[in-house]
């Protein structure tokens, strides 16, 4: 989402930097502090937002439960050394499978896309025992989840600075911090909608894929790229279902299924909680902006590219309640699930009913001479 200058959301309210700031921080420390912890994946909650200690301790506890079908790999490391670990969630098969990318938090303030990433988890496998679309998916499909992208911003908008958006990497001899993970994709690198000064929120970084994160990411997405079907990366705010392009006007080759696919998925939303949703590409309903992933998994070959803009649209902007995250993650499950569909039912259904037409086919011609044999 487009940064603030100057300014963060409290409450519903614009509040100028400088007023009540540091009380903010102190307030939100202390909350953080107070949260009672958890001890084990029963009495996790999912209606909360969790520092990234939990998540890790998370990810390994939910990992070990479902053996069977959870295994976390680690991806690279941050800036500051941290890992980057992402869960892959696989029934055992013997088949050659496709992929399902999600990430999660690749601008460290918008804490609900993490919390939907946890919850994308916990709704498959709570699920796909019992639920037949989700069942058929993982006949074909692996899930490859990365609950948080941006893992030293993340830290740091929990211990410092609550609207922190970048990353922590040291530039210009330590006078600026971070770099935009947004922006540093390479795909029309810093061509629009960014920045090279390294004091500004959507600096794009010292050239295409120069922070550890994203070269950890685009290392992975591109040694995989052959089998990723779909690309789903989760932010906020703006309720926005957004495909490419964001460095220009021009369209994908398959803009207009990327659209229908986007606008059912819309529908599929407001029909839980009665939220709506725009659909486009960045460039025509939101903002231009170069060195996205989106755009750059796209133009690698990725079919299936979409930036989600969860909830609201600026009552609370990057502070969403944790009173709706149930709300938010529920409607975006359901809108996860119908592009989910939409693949699945291009790449398999289609083709199995074109394999049972050609065999009617063949059939219908044989019958006439059925008598001959």
């Amino acid at each position: 989402m487009k940064p603030l200058l100057g300014t963060f959301y409290l409450l519903g309210m614009l509040v100028p930097w400088g007023l009540g700031d540091d009380r903010s921080r102190a307030q939100h420390r202390q909350e953080a502090v107070d949260k009672t912890p958890w001890r084990n994946l029963e009495t996790y909650s999912y209606n909360r937002y969790h520092p990234m200690g939990e998540i890790y301790q998370w990810m390994s506890q939910i990992s070990e439960k479902h053996r069977e079908v959870v295994t976390q790999h680690l991806l690279g490391m941050t800036y500051e050394t941290r890992p980057m670990y992402y869960l892959k969630i696989s029934l055992p098969s013997n088949n050659h499978k496709k992929i399902i990318w999600m990430d999660c938090g690749i601008h460290a303030r918008e804490w609900i896309a993490p919390a939907f990433c946890q919850w994308f988890v916990k709704e498959i496998l709570q699920n796909y025992k019992d639920n037949s679309k989700i069942r058929r998916f993982l006949t074909k499909l692996d899930f490859y989840v990365l609950p948080v992208f941006n893992i030293d911003g993340y830290i740091y908008t929990w211990t410092t600075d609550r609207l922190w958006r970048k990353s922590r990497s040291s530039h210009d001899n330590g006078k600026c911090f971070g770099t935009d993970l947004n922006r540093n994709f390479n795909a029309s690198w810093c061509s629009i909608g960014a920045s090279k000064n390294c004091q500004d929120l959507t600096f794009c970084g010292t050239g295409p894929v120069s922070e550890p994160e994203t070269k950890a990411v685009a290392s992975f997405i591109m040694s995989k790229k052959e089998d990723i079907l779909c690309y789903l990366t989760m932010h906020s705010y703006g309720q926005l279902i957004l495909l490419p392009y964001g460095y220009t006007n021009n369209k994908a080759s398959n803009h207009e299924e990327l659209i229908q696919v986007g606008q059912k998925a819309a529908t599929a939303l407001k029909a839980k909680h009665g939220t709506n949703y725009k659909v486009g590409s960045s460039v025509d309903i939101l903002y231009a902006t170069s060195g996205s992933s989106r755009d750059w998994a796209r133009d690698i070959g990725i079919p299936f590219s979409y930036t989600f803009e969860l909830r609201d649209n600026g009552t609370y902007g990057f502070v969403l309640p944790e009173a709706q995250i149930q709300a938010t993650c529920e409607e975006s499950m359901a809108a996860v699930l119908s592009v989910l569909d939409d693949v699945y039912e291009k790449y398999w259904y289609s083709n199995s009913a074109g394999k049972m037409t050609s065999a009617a086919i063949v059939l219908s011609l044989l019958v006439p001479f059925m008598h001959l044999l």
